[in-house]
């Protein structure tokens, strides 16, 4: 077992590269802590500080929802992702990311009757007619092409964009902002830059709803604005951070998953060959797992002291919980190396654990549903125009996923 008070020179980097051979599977690390039988152990991060990794599945539902475990990154100890957000640190407003207890579920509770199962439904016919439309526009262009920016990236961006109430024609400009977003070596003044084009961008929309509102999340949040429940900067702010996550998540799944069922043409055969809706759901399921796009997420800081299985996690002890790595937890899953579409895979963490848990998950299941249950349907002779080895990974960006996707058919 992993001694987790090992000497500094012991202490292993975060991140690790993944095996180039492996590129779904996590990085050969965290995958051997679950062999020494390891939960809690100590990792060297960019500035040089060792916070914990919270690697097994029960630990992370154990240590995710602790009370005395907090996300607000701006405490000194945490354990932030990138320089640049560092470097950010003071530059940026506390969002519903880093608000913790009655502070965050106020806010959450302002979010989540946008994003509930049912509501979410009722865009499934567009989902659906956006999905067939982008199909054929695909199939009468140039073969081979870049599923990325066919499919997997308008998709969720005219999702969101319907959804939030932003007009689409502006998706290239929040879009490449979004990727600076993510990017965990853009520089200070390039993430600086980038969210001060988006906030501009959402508060005049916000501004706009204000005097002429309509059925969509921008007028929830200009309606907020006008009976008090928020200031302006705050609804820009959550504007912002469903316009990136709306799309810059899914987009990396469909593109990344499309590549995992190319690789399996046995597990694509369960996905093409039924028109099962509750087994497309499982086959979803089990490609969150498997795939788990946030690689890098969850952080936290203990403002306590936690004792887990004979371990103590001090006050200030920054906390990080690989999200891949419960998700290959062989006691959660067992064989969880293989993909396996028929696998009961829904009590993965691919969208964190705990109170801060995705908002937008159920419309992210619909969005893969619908693409998925469509795509290998109607192209029952996709396949990848490039070798698998020529795939690029976004190893270093907060959000895993394959820059292109070249497929033929």
């Amino acid at each position: 077992m992993t001694d987790p008070t090992a000497s500094a020179d012991a202490i292993p980097s975060f991140p690790t590269p993944r095996d180039g051979k492996c590129p779904f599977l996590p990085p050969p690390e965290l995958r051997q802590l679950h062999a020494d039988g390891t939960a809690l152990s100590k990792a060297r991060i960019w500035d040089d500080s060792t916070p914990w990794l919270v690697t097994t599945h029960a630990a992370q539902r154990t240590i995710m929802s602790d009370s005395r475990v907090s996300a607000n990154d701006h405490l000194p100890g945490f354990p932030l992702a990138t320089r640049s957000m560092a470097e950010t640190i003071n530059d940026r407003p506390k969002t519903i990311f880093d608000l913790d207890g009655p502070e965050h579920a106020q806010l959450r509770r302002m979010l989540t009757s946008s994003f509930t199962r049912g509501r979410m439904e009722k865009v499934r016919p567009g989902i659906q007619q956006a999905t067939d439309e982008l199909i054929d526009k695909m199939l009468a262009g140039p073969n081979p092409t870049d599923l990325v920016e066919a499919i997997a990236l308008p998709l969720p961006s005219l999702m969101i964009c319907e959804l939030l109430g932003v007009p689409y024609e502006d998706h290239e400009f929040f879009e490449k902002h979004s990727r600076a977003a993510v990017d965990s070596k853009a520089t200070r003044e390039e993430s600086g830059a980038s969210s001060i084009a988006l906030m501009g961008y959402i508060t005049e929309l916000i501004q706009k709803k204000m005097d002429a509102p309509d059925e969509d999340v921008v007028s929830d949040l200009a309606q907020r604005v006008q009976s008090g429940d928020l200031d302006l900067p705050g609804a820009a702010m959550l504007g912002q951070i469903l316009l990136i996550a709306g799309h810059e998540t899914s987009a990396n799944m469909i593109s990344l998953g499309t590549a995992a069922l190319l690789q399996n043409p046995e597990q694509l055969a369960i996905v093409r060959d039924t028109t099962d809706k509750k087994v497309i759901a499982g086959a979803v399921e089990e490609l969150l797992r498997y795939l788990t796009i946030p690689h890098l997420l969850q952080r936290r800081i203990a403002t306590e002291d936690i004792e887990y299985e004979g371990t103590t996690i001090k006050a200030g002890d920054g906390i990080i919980s690989p999200l891949p790595a419960a998700n290959f937890d062989p006691v959660a899953f067992p064989e969880p190396e293989k993909l396996d579409l028929t696998r009961e895979a829904r009590h993965h963490h691919a969208f964190g654990w705990g109170p801060h848990q995705c908002i937008g998950q159920q419309l992210a299941r619909i969005e893969l549903e619908v693409v998925y249950s469509t795509l290998f349907k109607r192209i029952p002779t996709l396949a990848l125009a490039t070798d698998f080895d020529n795939l690029h990974f976004k190893e270093e960006y907060l959000a895993y996923g394959v820059f292109e996707l070249p497929v033929t058919w």
